[in-house]
């Protein structure tokens, strides 16, 4: 099963994705845990170059690309692998987050985006995508209490209010995606995950005794 978790900056996503993590692995899945940008080594040394903030002249356009090239690389070694070994495989973001922060939010087309990154994801997508939906100014609030801010978190309230909306529209009416609302606790979000997963994992585990009752 492939699980996205996807938000604004500040959304809580890291959070609910450990908490997640331990919930699976309590209950006899084996989980493996990654993130874009980054989840390699090669990513990770893309997501030094994408988020500093020193970086203030990079284009949008090689935004893009450095996105793109970094999940292309966590697609082929780390979650197709995963996956074919029968593996849960949540991921910290995935394409629709560039669909919104550089096909919408910096203007460069959805159809553009999803363009550029279909190479390297191929036929696979996530079987379930959590939303964790929060206001941009309370995004923005938790992230400057939590550390010093990236390079796309220092960007203007209007870029993350652009980045709120293009969520709510790159994923309404998606089947495979669950809104939650990300002011709710920690508790209750986290609840709300695990029943959802409990659900979507149900059909796969039909006459595994151990894993009943999860």
């Amino acid at each position: 099963m492939f699980i996205v978790m996807e938000g604004p900056d500040g959304s809580g996503k890291s959070t609910q994705i450990a908490l997640l993590k331990e919930y699976l692995n309590e209950n006899g899945r084996e989980c493996l845990v990654t993130r874009e940008p980054g989840g390699t080594a090669v990513g990770e040394a893309v997501r030094d170059v994408i988020l500093n903030p020193e970086y203030k002249e990079m284009s949008d356009v090689t935004e893009m690309l450095l996105y793109a090239a970094s999940r292309a690389q966590l697609m082929a070694e780390v979650i197709i692998p995963a996956l074919e070994e029968g593996k849960v495989v949540i991921c910290d973001r995935f394409v629709d987050s560039s669909i919104v922060y550089q096909g919408i939010a910096r203007g460069l087309g959805v159809d553009t985006v999803a363009a550029v990154n279909a190479p390297g994801i191929g036929a696979y997508r996530p079987d379930c995508i959590f939303f964790i939906d929060i206001t941009e100014e309370e995004g923005l609030r938790r992230k400057k209490a939590q550390k010093k801010l990236d390079r796309l978190e220092q960007e203007s309230i209007d870029f993350h209010a652009m980045v709120s909306k293009g969520y709510r529209q790159v994923l309404a009416g998606r089947e495979e995606v669950v809104r939650i609302d990300g002011a709710a606790p920690v508790e209750e979000i986290q609840r709300q995950i695990r029943e959802e997963v409990d659900r979507r994992l149900a059909p796969k585990r039909q006459g595994d005794r151990e894993y009943a009752g999860f």
